[in-house]
């Protein structure tokens, strides 16, 4: 399937590269609750499923060899159904997520191929991830083990106490916002979630590399990898789409 001009673009990257092994682990199991309770997975953008347009990035890089998905039980014959519909080539699985996001990664890494070196875990709900962003983040993966995209935080962050009031100003250019895809070396990151206690909690994979003392590595992202969380944020996704068609007639 056809990609967007704009992530077409000649960025001197490489375009079949020998590399380790690498599943995606896409996660998409949550309730959608600020969703109102609509799956956020299966509403459309620009004609396509969120989910399915996800699935589709990542099939299409040349740096993934796999994709195993983490999805509610009941979702997962219809995945299976859009996945063979839209010829998603590299999903090789699709499993049963757990109660929480960690729960759900860890169901979907034991399904991964024994070939597997790396993991890439990626949000379903981030469908405007770039081939780009994808290798960047593997390529540092490769070089440090961890890696994780995000983007710089352009507003001033206060620490707050519960009862309002301001408790500190952090210095605002040491500040990320971490997105994903995130990546980690297989051996290290099975070591992780071996080692911290109550390691199926953590909301964030990075976290859990950080509480086993592995650093973790961050790749400057885009302002555009948004997460799809509530129903403005569908047309968000919908006028970013229609920037980047606009850049392949300019």
């Amino acid at each position: 399937m056809r990609l967007f001009c704009s992530e077409k673009k000649n960025t001197g990257l490489s375009a079949e590269p020998a590399h380790p092994f690498v599943t995606a682990v896409i996660v998409a199991a949550g309730n959608s609750t600020r969703m109102g309770g609509v799956n956020k997975q299966k509403l459309r953008i620009d004609g396509v499923p969120v989910l399915i347009r996800t699935l589709r990035t990542f099939s299409e890089s040349p740096w993934i060899d796999e994709i195993v998905v983490a999805t509610r039980e009941q979702d997962i014959s219809d995945l299976f159904a859009a996945v063979k519909a839209y010829e998603i080539r590299k999903v090789t699985d699709i499993v049963k997520g757990g109660a929480t996001r960690q729960e759900s990664v860890f169901a979907a890494i034991h399904r991964a191929s024994l070939q597997s070196e790396f993991f890439a875990i990626h949000d379903g709900a981030r469908p405007l991830v770039t081939q780009e962003i994808i290798e960047l983040t593997v390529q540092k993966a490769f070089a440090e083990n961890a890696a994780a995209t995000g983007v710089r935080v352009k507003d001033t962050i206060k620490v707050v106490a519960r009862d309002g009031r301001i408790l500190e100003t952090p210095d605002r250019t040491a500040l990320w916002a971490v997105h994903t895809p995130q990546v980690f070396s297989r051996p290290l990151y099975l070591q992780a979630a071996a080692a911290v206690p109550n390691s199926t909690a953590f909301t964030d994979d990075c976290k859990l590399m950080e509480s086993a003392g592995i650093p973790v590595f961050m790749v400057e992202g885009s302002y555009e990898n948004i997460k799809i969380t509530t129903p403005e944020d569908i047309a968000l996704a919908e006028g970013i789409l229609a920037g980047r068609k606009e850049k392949c007639f300019e």
